[in-house]
C-alpha cells in the first residue's frame, strides 16, 4: 500500500514539475524577453532595405576583398550555424599549429609590413565570434581602402566608429563588430560585386 501511495506522488511530483519547470516557466521567461528585451531575444537581427542579413551577435564570413574579415571559423564548413563549436585542439596539437602558421602566411601576404594580430589566424571557442580587434581591423584597412577606392584615412575613421569600448569601462576589451562595420562601409562607399 505504501508503496503504490509512493509511485502516485512520484509520478504526479513528475507531471507536475514537468509542467511547471519545462512549460510554464519557459514560457513565461521567453514573454518577458519579448515584452523587455525583444532585439536580444530574436538574435539581434541585422535588415538591410527589410530582409534579414546577419546577426549582431553571431560572426559571418565575408571572402569579397572590399570587406573586412572576421575570424576564422572553427566549423567543419566554415560559419555554418547549425555547426557551432570550437576545434578541441591544445596549442601543441599539429593540425592547429599547420593551421595557425597557413593563416599567418596567407596575412602576410596582404600586408607584409605589419605585425598580424592573433585574433585573424586563430579562431574563437564558439567558431563565431562577431568581433575582430581594433589591431585586426588596422591590419586590414590597406587591402579594404585599396579595394573600394577610399583613403585609408577614411576607412580608419569609420573603424573607429564602430571601435566599442569595454562593456562598463572595464569589462573585455576594444572590439569591432566585422557585420556593421562592412555595413557602415557599404553605406560611405558601396564595394563592386
Amino acid at each position: 500500500m505504501n508503496t503504490t501511495r509512493n509511485l502516485v506522488i512520484a509520478i504526479l511530483m513528475t507531471i507536475v514539475t514537468t509542467v511547471l519547470l519545462g512549460i510554464a516557466y519557459p514560457l513565461a521567461i521567453t514573454a518577458i524577453a519579448q515584452v523587455v528585451f525583444p532585439n536580444e531575444a530574436n538574435g539581434q537581427l541585422v535588415e538591410r532595405n527589410g530582409v534579414v542579413i546577419g546577426s549582431r551577435i553571431i560572426g559571418q564570413g565575408f571572402s569579397l576583398p572590399g570587406y573586412f574579415r572576421p575570424r576564422p571559423s572553427a566549423t567543419s564548413t566554415p560559419y555554418d550555424a547549425a555547426n557551432s563549436a570550437g576545434s578541441q585542439l591544445g596549442p601543441t596539437n599539429r593540425k592547429l599549429v599547420d593551421a595557425v602558421r597557413a593563416n599567418v602566411e596567407a596575412a602576410r601576404k596582404e600586408n607584409p609590413n605589419a605585425p598580424v594580430p592573433i585574433d585573424l589566424v586563430t579562431t574563437s571557442a564558439s567558431g563565431f565570434d562577431p568581433h575582430i580587434s581594433p589591431a585586426a581591423a588596422e591590419f586590414q584597412v590597406p587591402r579594404v581602402a585599396r579595394e573600394r577606392g577610399m583613403s585609408e584615412a577614411d576607412v580608419r575613421r569609420i573603424v573607429a566608429l564602430k571601435t566599442e569600448g569595454r562593456q562598463l569601462g572595464f569589462l573585455g576589451e576594444p572590439r569591432v563588430n566585422v557585420l556593421e562595420l562592412n555595413l557602415a562601409l557599404d553605406r560611405e562607399r558601396p564595394v563592386a560585386k
